[in-house]
């Protein structure tokens, strides 16, 4: 089974190269984030036509996130379900082939210290509490997506420059391991312990032809689907060519 995360930063503007490496790799199930589409605008048959069932959360401009699976997706969620007002669409979740998979696109955070990274943190407290409610870490499940987090130094290009920077900070990180200490393993570090793999490239400062890289985007998932992995891959290709996305798939192979 292959699980894929890739956010497409606007699936409009990329989809000639989404429906191309979705032609190309067939993951059973494809979660993708920053859509920035609508539901009217969403290229759903050009989707269905390649085989995919689509579970998808909207938003027009910004966010929104979507869950493509070649199988039947049962038990569909669109949100936390908290209580809390929150019109931003970062989750969705679904069960495919006996595994939840849940699809999630954490807020960047801005400025460290900002209203926009208080909201960021806030966020990731509001995804384990969901965790906590819903699922147990003794299932079948992973939750994958742009988490906006680099857990540790060899998964930054140079963590003295990021330290400071939402996606490096200290705090960040806590609640990426707080996340994690519900009862998640980070899939690729099941499998390497190499330094210098990067998913994001920011688009400014020649950050893919020099490397500059931060390894953003993960695959989480519990003991049980742990047992089952056989590989992992950043398939860095994808953030090569003509307008790309500035992420670079994820893909996660199961027994």
């Amino acid at each position: 089974m292959k699980i894929a995360t890739w956010n497409v930063n606007s699936i409009r503007a990329r989809l000639d190269r989404a429906v191309a490496w979705l032609q190309r790799t067939g993951p059973d199930v494809a979660c993708l984030q920053e859509l920035k589409s609508s539901e009217e605008d969403f290229p759903r048959a050009e989707i269905e036509a390649l085989g995919y069932r689509i579970q998808a959360t909207y938003q027009r401009t910004y966010n929104g996130v979507a869950i493509l699976s070649r199988h039947d997706a049962t038990a569909v969620v669109h949100s936390l379900d908290d209580g809390v007002e929150d019109p931003q669409a970062r989750l969705v979740a679904a069960t495919v082939d006996g595994l939840r998979v849940v699809c999630v696109y954490v807020p960047n955070g801005g400025v460290v210290g900002s209203d926009k990274y208080a909201y960021k943190l806030a966020w990731m407290g509001r995804l384990r509490a969901w965790l906590e409610r819903h699922h147990r870490p003794d299932e079948p499940l992973i939750v994958c997506g742009d988490l906006n987090i680099a857990p540790e130094a060899r998964d930054v290009h140079d963590p003295a420059l990021w330290e400071n920077e939402s996606l490096f900070h200290v705090d960040s990180r806590r609640a990426l391991q707080d996340l994690c200490a519900w009862g998640l393993q980070d899939a690729l570090r099941l499998v390497t312990q190499e330094a210098g793999i990067y998913s994001w490239w920011d688009y400014r400062m020649l950050g893919f032809p020099k490397n500059r890289g931060l390894r953003i985007d993960h695959v989480l998932v519990t003991e049980p689907v742990a047992r089952r992995v056989r590989g992992v891959t950043v398939e860095r290709n994808e953030r090569k060519g003509k307008q790309p996305s500035d992420h670079a798939p994820v893909v996660l192979e199961l027994d």
